[in-house]
């Protein structure tokens, strides 16, 4: 299901899900969760940016 996640089933990303609930409350769930995903986001952006990077460098280095 998820690539930085294969060991979890279904039972236990369930388990992980009313966790959340209980600590966080249904109020502030949609928050959390909406954190979480601009989180994710920009960690792909900035990923991404250093991946090409590191790509003109080699690139860079091929001409030379």
């Amino acid at each position: 299901m998820f690539g930085f996640l294969p060991n979890i089933g279904f039972s236990e990303l369930i388990l992980i899900l009313l966790l959340a609930l209980l600590i966080f409350g249904p109020g502030k769930l949609p928050e959390v969760g909406k954190a979480l995903g601009k989180s994710i986001r920009e960690f792909k952006a900035a990923t991404s940016g250093v991946k090409e990077e590191i790509d003109e460098a080699i690139k860079g280095k091929e001409k030379a």
